[in-house]
C-alpha cells in the first residue's frame, strides 16, 4: 500500500488536477487507517501474550505511554562520575549506620545453625547441552567490562562450549566465584523526568555485571531454586521473583482476605511497608545465617559466601569510570541470583508478623500487613505491639468516606509507629502522628 500511495502522490505532482489529487487523498485516507488498524492488532497481540508475564506486560506499557525520554547524562557537566559513585556508597552506608543491630539480631547470629530437614550442600556438574542452554537464556547484555560482546559468544557455541563447562564446573566445584566477575558498571537513571536532575537522591543506581559472572549465576540459580521449590522453603504468601507467582497473585491474595472479612460483617486494618534501598541493606552475616537455615550447607553456602563478598562497583558516565568502592553490604544489583537471595533473607520477616496475629503478604521488599477484626472499625485496638520488629504501633481514628458502599474494605485512621519512618495504612498518616 505505501509503494501504491507514492505512485499516486507522484502521479498527482506531475498531472496537479482534481481528479488525481482526489485519487491520492482517498487512497491516503485508506493507507492511514491500514496501518492504525495494523498498529492495534499489533499491541493489542502483544498485551494479550504477555498478559501472564507482570515484568513483559509492564514494559510494553511503558514503551506505550511514556511520553519523554531520560536526560542526556553524558552532556550533564553538573555531576560527575565519583559525586555519583560517592553518593550512592554513602547513602548505603548512612543508611546501615542508622540501623545498628539490636538484642534479637545478635541472638539469631549467636543461635546455633541446626538443619533437621533436607539439605544443599553440592553442585552438580554441567554438561555441554547444559553450557548451550544457558547461553541462549536471559538477554545478551554487554558489559563494560566484558573483554569481548556477548552476542558474539553466543554465535560461536561450538567453539566456547568446552571452556565455559570447564569454568562454571570449576567455580561450583571449588565454592569460589572468580574475583574478576565481581565488579559492576553502574549508571545513574532518573527515577522519574519530571524529577530534578540536578538533584543526585532523584537518580537509581542501574548495574551492569560481565555477561560470563550471569552465566555461572544462572547454574547456580536453576540448582537452588529447583531445591527451594521441591524444600517449600519460601514463604508460601512471598509473590515476587517466583514461577507462578506476581502481583496478581499478591493482589488477589489481599483483596480476597479483605473482602471475605467484610462479608462477614467484620472489618480490615492495612498496614503497607516498603524498605528503603531494601536490596542494598542485606547483611551477609545474617544471610549467610538464614541460608544455612534453609538447609544450605558445604560447597553450596561456601561458593554463596564467596559469591557475595569483596564486591565492588564503579560508575559510568560520559565515557568516564569513577573509582572503585567497596560494596560491605547487600545483594548485587542486576545479579540473576539476588531476587532468590532476598526472598531467603525475608523470609523470617513475615513468619514473625504472623506470630502477632497479623496476615502477612509480600511482593519482594513491599510488605502488606493487615488485621482482620470483628464489626465496626472502632473496634481496633489503641496499640499494636509487635516487639519482635521494635515498633509500637498507636492508632487514631479519623472519618473517611466508605468503600463502594459497602463500608470501609480496611481500617479507617491515622497510625504512629514508634521506632519507624511514617508509612500509610488504610487512612492517612502524617509525621505528627509518629510517636
Amino acid at each position: 500500500m505505501k509503494r501504491d500511495l507514492r505512485r499516486l502522490e507522484r502521479v498527482w505532482r506531475g498531472a496537479r488536477d482534481g481528479a488525481s489529487r482526489t485519487s491520492y487523498r482517498v487512497f491516503m485516507k485508506t493507507y492511514e487507517m491500514a496501518v492504525k488498524a495494523a498498529k492495534k492488532s499489533y499491541f493489542s497481540a502483544s498485551i494479550a501474550s504477555a498478559s501472564s508475564r507482570p515484568a513483559q506486560l509492564f514494559s510494553i506499557i511503558r514503551s506505550l505511554t511514556s511520553l519523554e525520554g531520560q536526560p542526556n547524562l553524558n552532556n550533564n557537566s553538573t555531576h560527575s562520575c565519583e559525586a555519583f559513585a560517592s553518593f550512592f556508597a554513602e547513602k548505603v552506608l548512612s543508611l546501615r549506620h542508622d540501623l545498628p543491630a539490636n538484642l534479637d539480631t545478635i541472638k539469631e547470629l549467636e543461635a546455633p545453625r541446626l538443619s533437621s530437614g533436607p539439605v544443599l550442600d553440592h553442585f552438580d556438574r554441567i554438561s555441554p547441552a547444559d553450557v548451550d542452554r544457558l547461553l541462549r537464556a536471559g538477554k545478551p547484555t554487554t558489559c563494560p567490562l566484558d573483554p569481548c560482546p556477548s552476542w558474539l559468544i553466543r554465535a560461536c557455541p561450538d567453539e566456547v562450549r568446552a571452556p565455559l563447562g570447564d569454568i562454571i564446573n570449576l567455580s561450583l566445584g571449588t565454592g569460589t566465584f572468580p574475583g574478576e566477575l565481581k565488579e559492576a558498571v553502574v549508571r545513574p537513571l532518573l527515577k522519574k523526568t519530571s524529577l530534578d536532575p540536578l538533584d543526585l537522591s532523584n537518580y537509581r543506581p542501574v548495574s551492569n555485571l560481565p555477561f560470563l559472572g550471569k552465566v555461572i549465576e544462572r547454574a547456580v540459580a536453576e540448582q537452588l531454586g529447583r531445591f527451594l521449590d521441591e524444600t517449600s522453603a519460601l514463604d508460601p504468601f512471598q509473590s515476587g521473583f517466583r514461577a507462578g507467582h506476581g502481583t496478581e497473585t499478591a493482589l488477589v491474595a489481599l483483596t480476597d482476605d479483605l473482602r471475605r472479612q467484610l462479608d462477614r460483617g467484620g472489618s480490615g486494618l492495612l498496614i503497607l511497608l516498603d524498605l528503603s534501598a531494601a536490596f542494598d541493606m542485606v547483611d551477609h552475616e545474617l544471610l549467610d545465617h538464614r541460608l544455612a537455615d534453609v538447609g544450605i550447607q558445604g560447597t553450596v553456602l561456601q561458593w554463596l559466601r564467596s559469591f557475595l563478598s569483596g564486591r565492588g562497583q564503579r560508575v559510568a558516565l560520559g565515557g568516564e569510570l569513577s573509582s572503585r568502592h567497596s560494596l560491605v553490604c547487600g545483594v548485587p544489583q542486576g545479579a540473576i541470583l539476588s531476587p532468590m537471595l532476598f526472598n531467603i533473607f525475608m523470609r523470617p520477616l513475615a513468619q514473625l508478623v504472623r506470630s502477632f496475629g497479623l496476615g502477612c503478604h509480600q511482593y519482594a521488599d513491599d510488605t502488606q500487613l493487615y488485621l482482620l477484626m470483628d464489626g465496626h472499625p472502632d473496634s481496633a485496638p489503641d496499640t499494636l505491639m509487635l516487639g519482635g520488629c521494635g515498633w509500637m504501633v498507636t492508632w487514631e481514628p479519623v472519618e473517611v468516606k466508605s468503600f463502594e458502599d459497602r463500608g470501609p474494605l480496611a481500617g479507617t485512621g491515622r497510625y504512629g509507629i514508634e521506632g519507624a519512618t511514617p508509612i500509610s495504612c488504610g487512612g492517612a498518616i502524617s509525621a505528627s502522628t509518629v510517636r
